[in-house]
């Protein structure tokens, strides 16, 4: 893993890149099929960029963005 690439990434922004629901995503987290997020603070979570990345890459039907 590049650390000098990886970024803590908030919801919107895994929306924008993955172009998935915030329904989706917390029940893909739920079923496991999707990366889970970091806790930043007391109410405060973010995913790491470089599962994320990963994540879009393994996709199925996945194309280049």
């Amino acid at each position: 893993m590049n650390i000098s690439n990886q970024r803590m990434l908030r919801l919107p922004e895994v929306r924008d890149i993955t172009g998935v629901s915030r329904s989706s995503i917390y029940k893909w987290m739920d079923e496991g099929k999707f990366p889970l997020p970091k806790k930043l603070g007391e109410r405060a979570i973010a995913w790491n960029s470089l599962e994320i990345t990963a994540w879009v890459a393994s996709r199925p039907d996945h194309e280049e963005y």
